[in-house]
């Protein structure tokens, strides 16, 4: 029997599902929308309710569509499970717990409520999707032969999965791993969270936009391709095509986020000394102008004990374009390996 897992991924604004064999190929895929917060503003229980049976409903179609149309393709299909990313996803309890972006209020049980529906299933897990990506390298990427390594996530925010002794880092209640948040400027940025001077604020796409804005701002340029943009126009491509057409505060800009990133890098040597670091991400489709500058400053910023070590920074080996569903549908073959 050829062993499907599927992979679904609770965005804020769609929620992607797929079937994905053993070696990764996905097989089928689709989308549908994701609740959003603003259909829930006052966070009614009621309204939060009524949305949340609404959003399972379609789910379990979607689900079931993606089982037949698998099925359909090859009779000799078993269906292994089905894997989840979703934001402040508690692999533990299998609940997504407070998730600022969604409309559902307090704590919602999806492992259960999604249980119910697939009662054949034998695995239904759930974890964020920082955590799937690490997974997803770690069963299908880059990082298969490795037991020890770090996956930093870099888009709207930065996340991270960190993977010790072949094992997920959880934690004890299920959050351990958010290395976005850990403090880099004292008293700094307002961070998306709420507090000051995280990672996050630095080193995300719109870390990288504010970076731009006072640089714009410090060195008063008007010549930049930047320069007539508004801040919500400005995005992390635009960016990198002004410094690969030689615009200095573009380039600046990823020198600054690398020198960031690579602090943060090496705290997380420090800690867990991984055999390697992996990136994914929209910003890492830059190259070396985000790579060489993060790795430079790691290895300033690393005990002389690490920096003897060559400790590699890469690019993830997930398919861009499928990397959720593909992270997310991997936490259904790791859990068939223990």
């Amino acid at each position: 029997m050829k062993k499907v897992a599927i992979g679904a991924d609770i965005g804020g604004t769609n929620t992607a599902i797929g079937a994905v064999d053993r070696n990764g190929k996905v097989l089928f895929k689709t989308s549908i929308k994701t609740p959003q917060k603003s259909e829930n503003p006052n966070g009614s229980e009621v309204i939060s309710q009524k949305l949340l049976s609404e959003y399972i409903s379609q789910l379990t179609d979607v689900i079931n569509k993606a089982i037949e149309t698998v099925k359909g393709i090859n009779n000799d299909v078993e269906i292994s499970g089905i894997g989840i990313g979703a934001p402040n996803g508690n692999y533990y309890s299998g609940s997504i717990e407070f998730a600022p972006n969604l409309p559902f209020v307090g704590i919602v049980n999806l492992v259960n409520l999604i249980s119910g529906k697939f009662p054949n299933i034998p695995i239904i897990k759930l974890t964020n999707d920082a955590n799937a990506a690490a997974i997803g390298e770690q069963i299908y990427g880059g990082a298969k032969e490795m037991k020890n390594f770090a996956m930093f996530t870099l888009g709207t925010g930065v996340g991270s999965g960190l993977v010790v002794n072949s094992e997920l880092v959880y934690g004890h209640d299920g959050f351990a791993g958010e290395c976005g948040h850990a403090m880099l400027v004292p008293n700094g940025r307002l961070c998306g969270c709420g507090a000051k001077g995280h990672l996050e604020a630095y080193c995300s796409a719109s870390g990288m936009k504010r970076t731009a804005f006072e640089l714009l701002a410090k060195y008063n340029t008007t010549d930049s391709p930047l320069s007539d943009k508004t801040f919500n126009e400005v995005d992390p491509k635009m960016i990198f095509d002004a410094a690969e057409a030689g615009d200095k505060i573009a380039t600046e800009v990823f020198e600054i986020t690398g020198a960031h990133l690579g602090m943060g890098l090496a705290d997380i040597v420090h800690n867990l000394s991984p055999e390697a670091i992996f990136l994914f991400g929209g910003i890492t489709a830059a190259g070396d102008l985000i790579f060489k500058p993060t790795v430079e400053s790691m290895n300033e910023h690393l005990l002389p004990i690490f920096s003897k070590r060559n400790i590699q920074v890469l690019p993830s080996e997930l398919p861009m374009g499928d990397a959720a569903i593909v992270g997310a549908s991997a936490l259904v073959f790791k859990e068939m390996e223990k």
